[in-house]
């Protein structure tokens, strides 16, 4: 359903923006409802001993043996209510905050984030897909920090040709500040990684204390599917405690593979695998900020394998920025994507077609840019039209302005029966004040103007703006005494590893 309505929290001057809904208010309640039942009499195994202590001293019903925990639905609601809902994740760059008030983008704006993490790269030269390196991964990071409607940082690309020793890791994290400068949304994969994590971070944005109130930095944890918590990776985070970092959480259930076979049933078990996590993050750290995020995919039933151009994708990520408003909290929404080896008719098309619907429900982030192929290839030409379709749904989630000054009805009036409103300064105006989308890529002139120009595909105009925008990059310093204390971190990281 198209509707004009925002929820009650959101201010009246948005009330006439589009906004696609796939839930009805009482489907919400529902998953809700349906969601504490399974939570509270069948469970979640919980694969972390740390994790099942914590659950048992809030109040959760924990069998060892079976790794088994079940939720009291006081324990769920009061969780819930712990959570921060006004807080910022900040940035490096002036102006570039993510400010959330009652669980929303602040003025009801929306970001892109891009996809976490390619094995593979679409080579921009060659047209060949090979594995991603690191100045593959620097190359697109930049192009991101340029692009305005990226908010922030996930990473995109697996590096291949660096190692997995902490001289490494540090290098890289030290990396990603000096080329992205908006929020960074990445963390520590294991424990042996967290004090040179905190140290860059404290390096380069101040205390413990300025960490904690500002967030710099937040962090993706998935719970697996069917009701799931792992260990390792679930015990890093915990061992954060005390910094107050932010998450996305998560789950990527398959419907009808690691999740039932239906959109809806999908949906809920979805929302128990967020739920359950809240529950041990809050038991944790109460009231620690937490962005609803669970990823709703979808197996192509001929093949098995992940449909990511299915519009059945999309529509579930309508359905979760539906929960997360009904929790009031950060909708993270990912939009589907295309099934295509390629940049080709079909990419375009599933791009296109499963964007839309999941960008007209409109929630704060938007996972998924710059990925094809069921999100294991990265492109940089992929990141720059998908950025491109979300700049037209901006435009569809913008509606049409019935403020009085847009009726023009004396201008119409003026001009009469046969006349032009090419001249009028009203025109100017709406064409300077974006009543107009005006693309600045693609064919939209005359064929012979076309001819003349050379016939340039869009794919080759992509590509020049591409070049251009890397080739002008300069990115925003970090600072001699900065720099001078990473390239300290980073060289005691190194010795480290030699020493062992």
């Amino acid at each position: 359903m198209i509707t004009g309505n925002r929820p009650e929290s959101v201010s009246k001057s948005y009330d006439m923006k589009v906004l696609y809904k796939v839930l009805s208010d009482q489907d919400c309640h529902r998953v809700h409802e349906e969601s504490l039942s399974i939570l509270e009499n069948t469970g979640v195994r919980v694969e972390t001993p740390a994790g099942r202590n914590i659950l048992k001293s809030a109040g959760a019903v924990v069998d060892d043996g079976r790794k088994l925990v079940k939720f009291p639905r006081a324990l769920v609601e009061s969780s819930l209510k712990s959570i921060t809902r006004d807080f910022t994740l900040s940035a490096r760059r002036p102006g570039a905050d993510l400010v959330f008030k009652d669980g929303m983008l602040d003025g009801g704006e929306c970001i892109l984030l891009p996809d976490g993490v390619a094995p593979t790269v679409l080579d921009s030269k060659t047209g060949e897909r090979r594995k991603g390196t690191y100045e593959d991964w620097k190359a697109i990071t930049r192009l991101t920090d340029v692009l305005d409607e990226i908010g922030m940082y996930w990473r995109i690309v697996e590096i291949s040709d660096r190692g997995q020793d902490m001289g490494n890791y540090v290098d890289y994290v030290c990396s990603v500040f000096r080329n992205f400068s908006k929020h960074i949304n990445d963390g520590p994969s294991s424990k042996e990684r967290i004090p040179w994590f905190l140290e860059v971070i404290q390096t380069i944005f101040g205390t413990r204390e300025d960490i904690r109130t500002n967030h710099p930095v937040s962090q993706v944890i998935c719970p697996q599917s069917p009701l799931m918590i792992d260990r390792d990776y679930t015990e890093t985070y915990l061992s954060l405690k005390g910094w107050n970092i932010p998450v996305h959480i998560m789950p990527m259930p398959l419907m009808g593979a690691t999740a039932p076979g239906t959109m809806i049933s999908t949906v809920v078990q979805g929302n128990c695998e967020v739920l359950a996590m809240i529950c041990l993050l809050q038991a944790n750290e109460p009231g620690v900020p937490i962005i609803y995020a669970p990823a709703l995919a979808v197996i192509n039933p001929k093949t098995g394998r992940l449909s990511d151009g299915s519009m059945e994708y999309s529509l579930m990520g309508v359905a979760a920025t539906q929960m997360a408003r009904y929790y009031r909290l950060p909708a993270e929404s990912s939009a589907g994507g295309t099934d295509s080896h390629e940049l080709d008719i079909q990419n375009a098309y599933e791009k296109a077609a499963m964007k839309l619907a999941s960008h007209l429900a409109w929630p704060d982030i938007l996972v998924g840019p710059g990925m094809l192929d069921g999100s294991m290839v990265s492109s940089l030409e992929q990141m720059f039209i998908d950025v491109e379709i979300f700049r037209l749904a901006r435009q569809a989630h913008k509606g049409i302005d019935t403020s009085q000054k847009k009726w023009l009805t004396d201008v119409i009036n003026e001009v009469g029966p046969g006349g032009n409103y090419l001249g009028e300064t009203t025109t100017l105006e709406s064409m300077l004040n974006g009543e107009w989308y005006l693309s600045d890529i693609g064919s939209h002139s005359s064929f012979e103007d076309w001819v003349a120009g050379g016939k340039k595909d869009i794919l080759s105009q992509i590509r020049e703006k591409i070049e251009q925008i890397l080739d002008e990059y300069e990115p925003l310093t970090l600072g001699k005494d900065v720099e001078k204390e990473l390239e300290r971190i980073s060289k005691k990281a190194s010795e480290n590893d030699f020493n062992k």
